[in-house]
């Protein structure tokens, strides 16, 4: 499948990619990848001093050659300013949480303007709205949208979908996260506040093939995860945005998502703090370790990925999507997953060194 306009078939370096909310703790890894990878960025938002500063550190970190990057900003509730941001760039990536209230904004610019539209989005209520909302206009359009090319939505849909193999339907799905902990930042924390007053406080899962939301009490079980993170204890039913990705395009009816206590309950807890960077790239110390498992019948499929900062490696994830759609390495148009418009085992692989990648292999369910 080609792309989707006379501006996204521009191919080699120096392709322009706006990206909204790029001052954000996201935003600021996806524009220096972009840079790293030959992109040129055009920073928008709606705070224009963030903007500012933002460009300013970027162009610091730059080499003495490179120019500093444009500074657009942008808000939703104008879409004028919108369609400023995105004129003449080839795609627009949405760093910009809550997606809630700036997916559908920035799609509809999107579309206006002709080009891709990739986000980091992890809110399950958001991904659903831009499958609902959005499928069947851009299908039409010939346009490509990718909702949650992220950690979390992204990394687990291509994993499942590795898994998955040449299996046309299964039994269930589960994504185990093992992270090491997880300072969340203030956007994570914004976007998940807006999630749990849409659910009216309720939580989510998916189960016969359909979002069910319910009040059951979180229950806790023990996850093998491979060495040398081993058996963890984990919060079942730990729902994120795989739920929304993964059966877009997988016969699975039930699709499942844990999470490792001490992950939870950082996230739970108020005053865990921000993520501190440990690196020259601004990357903390948390390290991940993400096991999909596809069964069908009593056997097993399972294929694992491991890196450090979730955050940070959102942004190889989003932009090497970029790179793909651009150069028309896509299968599909329209509003689709990871897992579905791309090669997934290639786009795995695609990211060494960001994330280390351990073979999928069958067992039989004990």
């Amino acid at each position: 499948m080609g792309p989707v306009s006379g501006s996204a078939s521009k191919q080699g370096p120096g392709r322009t990619v706006t990206v909204y909310g790029a001052y954000g703790h996201t935003g600021r890894f996806v524009v220096a990848h972009l840079r790293d990878r030959g992109f040129v960025p055009v920073l928008s938002g709606r705070d224009a001093g963030k903007l500012r500063v933002a460009a300013a550190a970027a162009e610091a970190s730059a080499p003495a050659s490179a120019t500093g990057p444009e500074v657009r900003p942008a808000s939703v509730e104008d879409p004028a300013s919108l369609d400023r941001a995105l004129a003449g760039a080839d795609a627009v990536i949405n760093c910009a949480g809550p997606f809630a209230t700036t997916a559908a904004p920035v799609i509809e610019a999107a579309l206006r303007a002709g080009i891709p539209y990739v986000d980091v989005a992890a809110e399950i209520e958001a991904n659903a709205d831009t499958f609902a909302h959005f499928a069947d206009r851009a299908r039409a359009m010939g346009a490509v949208i990718v909702p949650a090319m992220a950690f979390y939505g992204g990394l687990g849909d291509l994993l499942t979908t590795v898994a998955m193999g040449d299996w046309t339907a299964a039994d269930e799905a589960t994504v185990a996260y093992g992270l090491s902990g997880w300072h969340p930042t203030p956007g994570t924390r914004t976007a998940g506040a807006v999630s749990r007053e849409r659910r009216g406080g309720r939580r989510v899962r998916y189960s016969g093939g359909r979002l069910e939301y319910h009040d059951d009490r979180p229950t806790l079980l023990k996850w093998p995860f491979p060495e040398p993170l081993g058996t963890r204890e984990v919060v079942e039913d730990f729902t994120m945005a795989d739920v929304v990705t993964v059966p877009s395009h997988l016969s699975i009816p039930v699709v499942r998502t844990h999470m490792t206590t001490e992950a939870a309950t950082d996230l739970a807890t108020a005053d865990t703090p921000a993520p501190t960077a440990t690196d020259g790239n601004g990357r903390s110390d948390q390290t991940f370790l993400v096991e999909a498992v596809v069964r069908s019948g009593d056997v097993e499929r399972r294929a694992v990925a491991s890196g450090r900062d979730i955050y940070a490696v959102s942004a190889p994830l989003a932009v090497e999507a970029v790179d793909r759609i651009l150069t028309g390495r896509t299968r599909t148009v329209g509003v689709a997953s990871a897992g579905e418009i791309f090669d997934a085992p290639d786009f795995l692989r695609a990211l060494s060194p960001h994330i280390s990648l351990e073979p999928g292999r069958r067992r039989p369910v004990s």
